[in-house]
């Protein structure tokens, strides 16, 4: 007799949120979110203005707590887990407005993550590796920086933890277009590394370049999903309030 065919395992979702709701208070944002981040991809989360895209990251990443609905990591429920232990777990924000030590140099800056248990020299090489112009920048105060550069070194810094996914809030606030490319290019590199990426952005331009799937929010809720392409004429149509 032939073997049995044996159907391959595939490995979970990075991250995968069922029916999530939260907000604050009474205030319902989220209702009912249902979005998978596969292992190894970059999925943008995009909707104009007040649509629960940052509160979605918040709820991920510990700082607000689901009504109702689950999160899962690699499988596993972290539904209303600490910050702390989600960091722990290899889950990474970047926050929107950057959140440098303005007062501290970048040398500075990058010291800070020691205090997790990190080795500097890892995070050095780690930092200038992916940005080289900190090296050049790395005596001066993060609050000299140019905007690019302050968000060069969130990057920086959060890469250097070796997080399994990444959460990006607004990562083209404030920034020429040129400085976003670079970093969403970038960005665009990281699942090469082994890491996964959900990014909010109000403006999906950078994004749809470089996402493998995005879902459109309005009103708190995932109106569509799919691959950037088929995505174009909906989140036309969301922006210009069509939808």
């Amino acid at each position: 007799m032939p073997d049995p065919v044996t159907a391959p395992e595939v490995a979970p979702a990075v991250l995968e949120l069922r029916g999530l709701r939260a907000g604050y208070g009474r205030i319902e944002v989220l209702r009912g979110i249902d979005l998978v981040v596969p292992a190894g991809a970059i999925v943008g989360l995009l909707g104009p203005n007040g649509a629960g895209k940052t509160t979605t990251l918040a709820a991920i990443g510990g700082q607000v707590s689901p009504t109702a609905g689950s999160i899962h990591m690699m499988g596993v429920d972290v539904t209303g887990a600490r910050p702390e232990a989600l960091a722990r777990a290899g889950v990474c924000t970047i926050p929107e407005g950057r959140g440098v030590f303005p007062n501290l140099t970048v040398d500075e800056n990058l010291w800070m993550h020691t205090y997790g248990g990190a080795d500097l020299r890892h995070i050095r090489e780690s930092a200038f590796g992916y940005f080289p112009l900190l090296a050049e920048r790395r005596h001066v105060l993060a609050g000299r920086l140019s905007g690019g550069e302050q968000q060069m070194l969130s990057l920086a810094r959060a890469l250097a933890t070796d997080p399994a996914l990444l959460l990006l809030d607004e990562l083209s606030m404030g920034l020429a277009p040129l400085i976003v490319e670079e970093l969403y290019g970038q960005v665009a590199q990281l699942t090469g590394r082994g890491v996964s990426v959900l990014v909010v952005e109000q403006f999906a331009g950078a994004v749809l370049r470089v996402a493998d799937q995005v879902a459109l929010m309005i009103n708190g809720e995932i109106r569509a999903a799919g691959s950037p392409a088929d995505m174009v004429d909906q989140l036309q149509a969301a922006y210009l309030g069509a939808a």
